[in-house]
């Protein structure tokens, strides 16, 4: 329960527990990190959006492209495979290193793999641009959110590691603003790759004068500067609480040198929940089919009559803006509904949105249906029906499974392996949407749309029963609070006894 004892000038309310709650506006240097942090989001979406544009010039200046569907394939995963390496060593990289030397490293390869395609004289050396493109994007999709979170009230955590999410959907939506710019302009696809050097520069400029994560620096024993940063976020009766905390939980980790393995992620029951319930939303993401649905938008508004040469341009304007206006909602509910509660309201509609779809695919589909020019109006209403399914997934997702994987994976880890947790995590993700993009064509001729949206919406079924089952409620609660909660899902009421034990152990 929250107590308005708040007076004019004071940063937010008092809760039940006589702390002050802050306001998601109330701090504007915690809102200058989290700007500062999220500009790696804004460069995940852009380049993940920017190159569908890019590659039908691509194809018209290197002929050897416009004939090789493999090449044209490679130049388009290579980010993709670029991101799930990065991914995979971000997290340890986070962790040795710290998470500012992480984005400032995510931001070199940004710049020099869109000035490599930018100068690109040949396929292979925009191959090479593209992997090293790809790079930066899986260490920033590991480095944002957790440098968000380390820096962030547990109150508007979940919000503000949202707006990471923000981030990324609004630089879709500028990819797609870019290549409608610069489809007139001389060298159009060199100007598309090559822009994104400009963020990243300016990402690197601005890091280079924001502090290091707090939570970091109290764990690599630089507790001055730890402080000093908290100084900046907390009041100081909150601060002195917060530290008070954040020693309690790094003794032992303190007394461990520091160092964690991967082997101890699955060797730790405690660990083992927390990375299979964060793993498990990473993978489900991508597994109830938001790619796919993106991928199918263009043809969902064909049936609904609509056809024109800039449709597809302006079909994915529109679907990227609802997109970021879903994550709007997002980041003002789930703080206040909570993690948990989200993702299953989420994936109740996204149930409801794939059935309407598969419907639509199927009834267009069946023989005889609609099939004589007596019953357009009977193609058009399923058109409609098709793309209300769509408008109501996209709708759905965007608040709940967008941010929500990305906030718990941010929170749910110790300090000790949060950086390598969260970088597994993201490398799950990323290969969930490899295996999502292989495969997704090859079952739609196998057993045709409407069945394959069919079997999206099962997966989404079994996600909803995963997140009820192995995701617990993380709002409003502390860091140490989340590792308490963890020990007591592994161990019981005698979590704290077994850790005691293992402790003491030779």
């Amino acid at each position: 329960m929250t107590i308005d004892m708040s007076m004019p000038g004071s940063s937010g309310l008092l809760n039940a527990a006589g702390k002050r709650d802050m306001k998601f506006f109330s701090n504007p240097y915690v809102l200058a990190l989290t700007g500062a942090a999220g500009i790696g989001g804004f460069l995940f979406g852009y380049d993940t959006g920017v190159i569908s544009g890019a590659l039908l010039y691509i194809r018209d200046d290197f002929p050897a492209v416009r004939d090789n569907y493999f090449l044209q394939e490679t130049i388009v995963s290579m980010a993709l495979v670029g991101a799930m390496l990065g991914a995979a060593g971000g997290g340890w990289i986070n962790d040795a290193y710290g998470r500012k030397k992480s984005t400032l490293l995510a931001d070199m390869m940004f710049a020099l793999g869109s000035l490599v395609m930018c100068a690109a004289a040949g396929p292979y050396i925009l191959i090479i641009g593209r992997l090293l493109v790809g790079l930066g994007v899986g260490v920033a999709s590991v480095t944002a959110p957790v440098y968000i979170a380390e820096a962030a009230p547990s109150e508007i955590r979940g919000g503000l590691v949202s707006t990471n999410v923000l981030m990324i959907t609004g630089g879709q939506f500028f990819s797609y603003l870019i290549n409608l710019g610069f489809t007139e302009v001389p060298g159009t696809w060199r100007w598309m790759l090559g822009v994104a050097a400009v963020p990243a520069i300016v990402q690197f400029v601005l890091m280079l004068f924001l502090p290091e994560s707090p939570r970091w620096l109290y764990w690599k024993d630089e507790k001055a500067k730890a402080i000093a940063v908290l100084e900046k976020i907390y009041d100081s009766d909150r601060l002195e609480e917060e530290v008070e905390l954040l020693a309690s939980s790094s003794m032992h980790e303190f007394q461990s040198n520091n160092a964690g393995s991967y082997l101890d992620v699955f060797k730790s029951k405690e660990l083992r929940l927390a990375f299979f319930a964060g793993a498990g939303l990473q993978a489900f993401q991508q597994f109830t089919g938001i790619n796919t649905v993106m991928y199918y938008s263009p043809t969902i508004v064909q049936m609904a009559g609509f056809s024109s040469n800039r449709l597809a341009l302006l079909l994915s304007l529109i679907v990227a803006a609802m997109n970021a206006a879903g994550t709007i909602v997002g980041i003002y509910l789930i703080d206040r509904c909570g993690r948990r509660r989200l993702a299953l309201t989420s994936l109740s509609g996204v149930v409801i949105s794939l059935v309407i779809l598969a419907l639509a695919f199927i009834l267009q589909s069946s023989s005889g249906l609609c099939m004589s020019a007596a019953n357009g109006t009977c193609q058009g209403v399923l058109g409609w029906f098709a793309v209300a399914g769509l408008a109501l997934y996209i709708a759905f997702f965007s608040p709940g499974m967008g941010p929500v994987p990305w906030a718990v994976n941010s929170e749910i880890y110790p300090e000790a392996y949060r950086g390598m947790c969260g970088g597994m995590s993201a490398t799950v993700n990323w290969i969930s949407n490899l295996i999502v993009a292989q495969t997704f064509l090859s079952i739609v001729g196998l057993v045709g749309t409407g069945p394959t949206f069919l079997i999206i919406a099962g997966i989404a079924v079994l996600a909803f029963i995963f997140v009820a089952m192995y995701v617990p409620e993380t709002k409003g609660l502390s860091f140490e609070q989340v590792e308490q909660m963890w020990k007591e899902r592994a161990w019981g009421n005698s979590g704290n006894c077994q850790r005691l034990l293992g402790a003491a152990a030779p």
